[in-house]
Parts: C-alpha cells; sequence; structure tokens
C-alpha cells in the first residue's frame, strides 16, 4: 500500500485528498477541509437580524442561498412564536428569481472553470478555448439581472422577514428579461449547439447525440476514453428543500417517498475543520442530481437506467437543471405582480425567543440553517451545507457518498476528477 496527497484547489477554498492505493487501486480517500471559519460563533449573542448580514458572507458564490435560508430560518421561528408571517407572491417570486440566478451562474462556472478544463487536462484533450471567459460572461450577465431586485452581488442582503426590500418598476422587470434572453442565446449558441425548442424535444438519453456545443464535446470525451460510467456511488439521493422546480424526497432504487428534517444527523470527522452529515445514519448524494431524480425529471431517469449514479449522469443532470431553470426564471418574470406588496409584516413585534430552521435548495444540494434565540439574541446558529452531504468522511457503517464514489478508480487523476464532479465548497463547510 502507498500513500498519495493532493491539495485541490480552484474549487471555493480548498480540500486535501490522502489517497490510499493497493494494488494501482484506490482503496480508501481521506477528505479534509484546513481552513476555519467560524461564522456560527461569530453570530452568537447577535440579534436575529444580523444573520441576513452575516450569512451571506459565508460564500461569495452561493449568498443569496444563505440569505434565503436564514430568512425562512426566521420567519421559521417567527411563526413558531406566534407572529404571522404571510409572503405575497411578488416576494416568493422575487426570491425564487434571484436564487434560480444564482444557481444558473453556479453550475456555469462550475462546468466551464472547473469540470471542462479538469477533463481536457486528463484526457490531454485541450480545446484551445478561454473556457474562463465563457464562465465569466455567463455569470456576469445572470448576476446582472440578479442585482436588479437583490441590490448587489454578491453579499446582497434584500430578504427580510415578511418579504424583500425591492420594489422593481417595470422598466427593470424588462432589463431583467432581456439579460435572461442573453444568457439564453448562449446557451442555445455556444452550450448546447442547439436551440431550447430542440432540446426540450429530447426525453431519452438515446437521442443526446443532437447535443453539440462545449456540452455535447463533454459528453463524447467521458464516453471516449471511458469515464461515462466511472464515479458510481450509492445511488441514494436527497431533497429537504421545496421549489418551483423540486419537491422535498428521497430516491432509493428508483422509489421517492417522503422526508423528515428530524432523520438530519451530524458527527464531528477527525483531521478536519469540516462536519459530517447523514440521514438516519445512511449516506445521501445532495444536488442536481437528487433534485432531477426525486422529481423525477424524465431525460435525467432516461440516462440513469443506463448509467446509474456515474459521472454522465451526475454531470448531465446538472447542466439539464441550468436549462430549465432558465426557462422557470422567464416564467417568474413574466408573472411577477408589480402591484402587491413586497413586504407583509406589519407589526413590529420581535419575539425574544424562538427556535426556527430555514432550508433552501442551494446549487450543491440541501442547505440548513437551525436558529435560536434567547432573549432577544442568538444563543445558538448552525449551519448545514451541501459540500457536508456529499464529501462527508463517513461512519463505522459506511464511507461517505464522494469517497465511496472514488474508491476503486485506476489513478487519484480520475479520482480527483470525480471529486470535483460533486463541486467542493470549502468555505462553505468549514463553519
Amino acid at each position: 500500500m502507498k500513500r498519495v496527497e493532493r491539495l485541490i484547489e480552484r474549487v471555493e477554498g480548498e480540500a486535501l485528498l490522502d489517497f490510499t492505493m493497493d494494488r494501482e487501486k484506490i482503496s480508501d480517500v481521506f477528505i479534509g477541509f484546513p481552513l476555519y471559519r467560524g461564522i456560527e460563533t461569530i453570530l452568537e449573542q447577535r440579534p436575529p437580524e444580523d444573520a441576513l448580514v452575516i450569512t451571506p458572507r459565508v460564500c461569495g458564490i452561493c449568498n443569496h442561498a444563505h440569505l434565503l435560508s436564514a430568512v425562512r430560518a426566521l420567519e421559521d421561528g417567527y411563526t413558531k412564536a406566534g407572529v404571522e408571517i404571510s409572503l405575497s407572491s411578488k416576494a416568493k417570486s422575487i426570491r425564487e428569481f434571484t436564487l434560480a440566478c444564482e444557481l444558473i451562474q453556479n453550475h456555469m462556472k462550475w462546468f466551464y472553470m472547473v469540470l471542462l478544463p479538469q477533463l481536457e487536462q486528463l484526457v490531454d484533450e485541450k480545446s484551445g478555448e478561454n473556457h474562463t471567459l465563457k464562465a465569466g460572461y455567463i455569470a456576469s450577465t445572470i448576476n446582472k439581472a440578479s442585482a436588479l431586485f437583490g441590490g448587489q452581488w454578491p453579499h446582497s442582503s434584500y430578504a427580510v422577514v415578511g418579504g424583500v426590500t425591492c420594489d422593481p418598476t417595470y422598466m427593470e422587470v424588462l432589463q431583467a428579461q432581456t439579460y435572461i434572453e442573453e444568457v439564453i442565446r448562449f446557451f442555445e449558441h455556444i452550450l448546447l449547439g442547439v436551440s431550447f425548442e430542440r432540446y426540450f424535444l429530447v426525453t431519452e438519453g438515446s437521442e443526446v447525440d443532437v447535443i453539440e456545443g462545449d456540452f455535447g464535446r463533454l459528453l463524447t470525451l467521458l464516453k471516449i476514453y471511458g469515464l461515462a460510467s466511472e464515479g458510481e456511488s450509492y445511488d441514494r439521493f436527497l431533497v429537504l428543500g421545496e421549489s418551483g422546480l423540486s419537491c422535498a424526497g428521497k430516491s432509493m432504487a428508483t422509489r421517492v417517498s417522503s422526508v423528515q428534517l428530524g432523520g438530519v444527523e451530524e458527527y464531528q470527522q477527525e483531521g478536519s475543520y469540516a462536519k459530517g452529515v447523514c440521514y438516519k445514519m445512511r449516506h445521501y448524494e445532495v444536488g442536481s442530481l437528487a433534485r432531477a431524480m426525486v422529481s423525477k425529471v424524465p431525460l435525467v431517469k432516461s440516462i440513469h437506467k443506463r448509467y446509474k449514479d456515474a459521472l454522465y449522469t451526475r454531470i448531465f443532470a446538472r447542466v439539464d437543471e441550468a436549462v430549465r431553470l432558465l426557462v422557470y426564471a422567464k416564467e417568474l418574470l413574466a408573472s411577477l405582480r408589480l402591484d402587491e406588496p413586497s413586504v407583509t409584516l406589519t407589526t413590529k413585534q420581535k419575539p425574544e425567543a424562538f427556535e426556527g430552521v430555514g432550508v433552501v435548495e442551494a446549487a450543491r444540494g440541501s442547505l440548513i440553517h437551525q436558529v435560536e434565540v434567547k432573549e432577544g439574541k442568538i444563543a445558538h446558529y448552525n449551519i448545514i451545507v451541501p459540500t457536508q452531504w456529499n464529501l462527508s468522511q463517513g461512519t463505522d457503517k459506511e464511507r461517505g457518498v464522494a469517497i465511496e464514489a472514488m474508491v476503486g478508480e485506476r489513478s487519484v487523476e480520475e479520482a480527483s476528477f470525480i471529486f470535483r464532479s460533486f463541486d467542493v465548497c470549502s468555505v462553505c463547510t468549514t463553519q
């Protein structure tokens, strides 16, 4: 046996992988997160509303998800304390729109700045194109649309208990629609190589050859170099949040069933600042593939029949979700009721003691914020992030999801690529 250590960069933060090799195959992996943030501790003894300013600073790439999870936790706590919370459809749509924008730019940064360049390096098939510029173009365009409602990007605090602080005009909505259409054109001409209309006619995995562009090239490389079926894990999926595109539930052996937050269990991991997390003592994959499996997206389900939870399915599900999110964002803007109030909370009463939980489906999966307030101050704050689900070290009973996917691989390089397919966020994880 021998050990090989790799520092994984070009993720949000850094991660340390310690591979154990046995007979030229990976027999075990230790995933370490060497950084410590301390955001949960910083929040203690502060007014509850401070969470709406501090938690978006957990991450520079999924800050809206943290803001929305925090505000939902406060609203849940207010409701349990007897304060009526009833959001207008306008406020709900604006929150959904900004989150959709954030997921799209997350997915595309992952695709163009991490996954595609890493795959080209792994198989030695360089395209000569600047993928970082493509990622920057999509992200800057979509973030302009989001900032019309959030006021800025990143680290916006536009969501407050009972609604949102913005009151968009008709012209601002038109401007946001223009930005969304611009990103759709990029998808059609550069990413997919086909129109959205043609893309949505594809319902079976056997028909995906119609996809060209950068996405089609990546799928082709996976097949040519025998990587499409690599990276299988437990084939178990978990979704804890609800959105306009996905529902909560867990999927095992193609069977979908309900979930309860009470089944979520955290555990400490030696040698890492990240906590592990599982559901009823079992590890589940979260993220785009999980959402597609639980919501039974036909195209992803068809691909899953052949590749299970391997690289090809995991990658396809995330790009497919970005396409569907753009259509959803258009629908949200088209149905936005500008005549409704942005904030519906009328009382100035603030409960002095409460406990609340907020759940959001972030780009990488289910994000949970838990807050306990005593005497008007935060007594305890806990954040459970998607990377904890996918990259937990594991328990005595079973390995974590990503480790199970990497064990048995032929090389550290291939295993590292599988690791990146889960899209690591170290800064979110070490709270």
